[in-house]
């Protein structure tokens, strides 16, 4: 008796096994097709991209990024790349702030996405909340106008870019943001007045798609600088890595053109804002409160 329940046991443990193992291989078998034609989009072969399977559509993250190639196979001047964060579900663990200056290599002093804390009431009815705040990338951008170089610019999408090569650290630009979004690069290392820098000081970045080692006399040391939307991973079909290291799901990205999109399904929502919207600056960074 006990060996034929041992048996059936055993039975309906390999049924389950087997359809893990079944189901497991067809998820993997469409995210490889999906995979396969992220590459072909980023190389510019395709402007097929297949749909998420069914168990994945309702995933904000996948959802995110199936639009994102949707939105690279069109052509540069028909996106306009914004950002939702949603305050209430931030919890201020500044795993982007860390992951922004991992990403970037980012010297002493240089923040691209500060999250900055508010304390709201009084004891005992005390809470706090939480702001990320990266570059807002406006519509009209006052960092543009005054740079007397031109090294400042916006992008067909409405990235506004740095070019390093043409800054001249005058630092005009730095005044002109209402936001304090900018920073200067002064050359600065964390183990200066060491015996010697070390060597993940000296690992290139790659803003603006563009390798470079931080070296005394070169860019991007005094240049001006700040978050770009991590635009070198958009380039190559991924989101910014803010957005993906983000545990609360609270930082979202996408194409505004697209009337589809969940950035443009969550920027209807009565609770949303920007901004210092007063100052007729336009950001593309929106906030849900």
């Amino acid at each position: 008796m006990s060996s034929k329940s041992d048996e059936q046991k055993m039975d309906r443990r390999s049924l389950i096994k087997a359809g893990v193992t079944v189901g497991s291989g067809v998820l993997l078998a469409s995210a490889i097709k999906t995979s396969t034609s992220v590459a072909d989009v980023v190389g510019g072969k395709s402007t097929q991209i297949k749909d998420l399977p069914k168990g994945m559509a309702d995933d904000e993250f996948s959802r995110m990024q199936t639009e994102l190639l949707k939105a690279l196979a069109k052509p540069e001047t028909e996106n306009h790349w914004i950002m939702v964060i949603d305050q209430r579900k931030c919890v201020g663990c500044i795993s982007c702030t860390v992951a922004c200056k991992a990403e970037n290599a980012l010297p002493p002093g240089a923040v691209y996405r500060p999250v900055i804390e508010h304390e709201i009431g009084t004891f005992p009815n005390v809470r706090r909340s939480f702001l990320p705040r990266p570059c807002m990338h406006c519509e009209n951008p006052p960092c543009v106008s005054v740079c007397p170089v031109n090294a400042t610019y916006k992008r067909p999408d409405g990235i506004v870019s740095i070019n390093y090569e043409r800054c001249i650290g005058c630092r005009y630009c730095l005044n002109a943001c209402p936001y304090g979004a900018r920073q200067f690069d002064w050359g600065e290392y964390y183990t200066e007045n060491t015996p010697e820098i070390q060597p993940y000081e000296k690992v290139a970045n790659y803003e603006y798609g563009i390798g470079r080692v931080r070296e005394k006399g070169n860019s991007p040391i005094g240049n001006a600088r700040k978050c770009h939307f991590c635009v070198h991973r958009i380039k190559k079909g991924m989101l910014p890595t803010c957005v993906t290291t983000c545990m609360g799901r609270a930082t979202y990205f996408g194409d505004l053109n697209d009337k589809k999109s969940l950035v443009h399904e969550l920027i209807g929502s009565a609770r949303v804002m920007r901004l210092k919207e007063e100052l007729g600056t336009k950001p593309s960074v929106y906030y849900l409160v």
